[in-house]
Formats: structure tokens, C-alpha cells, sequence
């Protein structure tokens, strides 16, 4: 399998150009502003999924295999599920809007015969004038599991900590794992031969994902911290190129160095977009991402391999990438959104019918 890298903007993510060279050591100054690593202690015997740091190789691995089967069981062999959520019910708790994330979770949970219950910032009173301890411990004890939409990270921990069911994180300022997961399902897919028929299921993706190179050109935001924490664990070589206020915070950089140690991976942090390639508030942030748009140009001076990819978590803003390479043979953004319902999918299969990751 040939080994081309791939490369994210701001929400974006591309598969690139001839392998660049690159350094686990990184010289820019990252902020530290946020005081935990991992969750809160969960209660006993309860398994969340607040951030991808927490889950093995191993473990990622079978929930990307267990979200292939499900995509070639119920889409192309049209296989019900078994129902094994007959009778559950998954709260939807979130504080913000959402289009894929809460369609793809509403559709999942439908699929193993469950039901979801949309709890949105004008339903509940989640923080405002109920504590979030109280909720989670109210909400939890009505329902089978929690897929929660937050604003600070330590909210999602906070709910994780006082839950007696499983939490899922659908997106904190800190962590968008569910997302991650979609994304490298997308790659495998991709990057398999050619073929008439979803062949997705035959391969495994540790034969497709490790030594591919990943390249984000935006700011630190929850996805590069999700990418950081999880790609170098699956021996997935990372470029990021950020500008200089908008870096990803220190803790989350040393998982990626402690992981990259591990599988091999290489680890890149520059400010300069090419490199990356190679290798009013908005009014202020459009003059700071200046240069970081994502083109075919930017793509060809930085040596991308012929069969580069592109990649968006969506939703998606004009100056983040032109219509040229978004609505290209090359951009896979609508299978990525798509890959969301399987992998969130297998995440609530693992956590509310198999009581764990394994």
C-alpha cells in the first residue's frame, strides 16, 4: 500500500504529498490551559468515552472494524441489527447546535433499536440553574447512556464523574473524538484498490493506516487535539502548521510525543502552512489564518502525492478552503460525514450493548 500523507485545516483534513522529513521536537511556546489530561474518575464498572487518550491501539482498531461491518451490513446487505437497544434509551444533551453529529447519533440509535431523546440547551437546565453534578446524576438515572454536547471539557468530565451510565463526548472546546474516528475510517476506505463493490470490511486498517502522514493547517482546536492524542498511537505521522496564538495547548502535544516514542510516528509543528504540506475577533482571526486556505496551490507547491485527499469535519467557511479543491474528485467530505452515524455507532454498541471497549 503506498503511503501517502494526508493534511487538515482548521476542520480540515488532507491526504498529501511525498513524505516530508520530519522532528518529534517542537520549538514553539504552547499554552497550558487546561488542568486535566484524561477524565475524572468514572464510577466503578461504567466506561465512557471522553477522549481517544484514554482507548488503546487496540481498542480504536475494533471500533473502526466494528464501524466497517456495521456500514456493509445495514447499507449494503440491508442487515437489521438484532435490536440489542430494544427497550435502552441514549440521552442527547447538548449545549450546542449540531446537524451531523446529532442526525448520525439519532440515526444509530434507531438502527440497534433504541431510543434517543434530544435534550437541547432549551429543554433541560444543564448548568444554568441546575448544577451539572445534579443533572448528570438525575439525567442518568432515567436513561441507559448520555451522548453530551458541551462547551468546557471539564464539563463532559464533570458529568462523567457523577454518571451511573455511560458518557459519550459528541464535542467538548477540548476533545471531538467521535469525529476522529470517521475520519480514519474515511482514509481506510479511500485508500483501498479500487473496486465495484464496498470492499471497506475485507481489509483491516492497520494495513492501510499506519505510515499514511497527516497535515493540519489551521488552529489548535478540539480536532487537532483529538488527532494528536490518537494518529501517532496508530503510527500515523503528523505535520501541523498553526499560526502563532492559535497552537494546540502543551499537555495535549506531549501525549503525541509520548505516543509517537511508542509506534515510530514522526511529529512536525511548524507556523508556516507550505511546510506543513511539504512536510473584531473574526476580522482578526481571518488576518491571522492569511495564507491558510486550502488550494490546489498550496497543495502543489508543497509536493502533494497524486492521489491526496481532502477531508472536512464540517460545517465548512468559505476562506478555510476554496469550492475548487471542496467540491473535487479529491474531497471525501460527504463519506466522512456519512462515517459519522457508523462510528458513533460502534461506540454506543461497545459502551450500551457490550458494556465496554475491548
Amino acid at each position: 500500500v503506498s503511503r501517502s500523507p494526508a493534511f487538515i485545516s482548521n476542520k480540515i483534513c488532507i491526504n498529501l504529498a511525498a513524505k516530508p522529513s520530519f522532528s518529534s521536537q517542537y520549538s514553539h511556546h504552547y499554552s497550558t490551559n487546561s488542568a486535566t489530561t484524561t477524565t475524572s474518575s468514572p464510577q466503578p464498572n461504567i466506561q465512557h468515552l471522553i477522549t481517544l487518550a484514554d482507548l488503546s491501539q487496540t481498542q480504536i482498531y475494533n471500533l473502526l472494524v466494528s464501524s466497517i461491518n456495521h456500514k456493509y451490513n445495514a447499507k449494503h446487505l440491508n442487515k437489521s441489527s438484532g435490536a440489542p437497544l430494544a427497550g435502552k434509551t441514549l440521552a442527547l444533551m447538548f449545549s450546542k447546535r449540531s446537524t451531523r453529529t446529532r442526525v448520525a447519533t439519532e440515526a444509530a440509535v434507531a438502527y440497534l433499536g433504541g431510543q434517543p431523546m434530544f435534550l437541547g440547551s432549551q429543554d433541560i437546565q444543564l448548568g444554568v440553574n441546575e448544577s451539572l453534578l445534579d443533572t448528570s446524576k438525575v439525567v442518568s438515572s432515567m436513561v441507559d447512556g448520555i451522548m453530551a454536547r458541551v462547551g468546557s471539557h471539564d464539563e463532559i468530565e464533570t458529568l462523567a464523574k457523577y454518571s451511573s451510565v455511560p458518557i459519550i463526548n459528541a464535542l467538548s472546546d477540548k476533545y471531538h473524538p467521535t469525529q476522529i474516528l470517521a475520519d480514519l475510517m474515511t482514509l481506510h476506505e479511500v485508500y483501498l484498490p479500487q473496486s465495484t463493490s464496498y470492499n471497506a470490511h475485507l481489509t483491516h486498517p492497520q494495513g492501510t493506516l499506519p505510515g499514511r502522514t497527516v497535515a493540519w493547517i489551521g488552529d489548535g482546536n478540539n480536532i487537532l487535539h483529538s488527532m494528536l492524542v490518537t494518529l501517532p498511537k496508530l503510527g500515523i505521522n503528523l505535520s501541523v502548521a498553526t499560526p502563532n496564538d492559535y497552537q494546540p495547548i502543551k499537555e495535549v502535544v506531549d501525549i503525541a510525543i509520548r505516543e509517537a516514542s511508542k509506534s515510530g510516528a514522526e511529529l512536525s509543528f511548524t507556523t508556516d502552512p507550505m511546510e506543513a504540506v511539504h512536510q473584531s475577533e473574526k476580522a482578526k482571526r481571518l488576518q491571522d489564518f492569511a495564507g491558510y486556505q486550502i488550494t490546489s496551490e498550496l497543495a502543489e507547491k508543497g509536493g502533494a502525492n497524486t492521489d491526496w485527499k481532502f477531508l472536512h469535519c464540517l460545517p465548512r467557511k468559505q476562506e478555510e478552503v476554496t469550492d475548487e479543491v471542496f467540491y473535487s474528485p479529491r474531497s471525501v467530505v460527504f463519506q466522512e460525514a456519512e462515517n459519522r452515524k457508523w462510528t458513533i455507532l460502534a461506540v454506543i454498541e461497545a459502551l450500551l450493548v457490550k458494556k465496554g471497549f475491548e
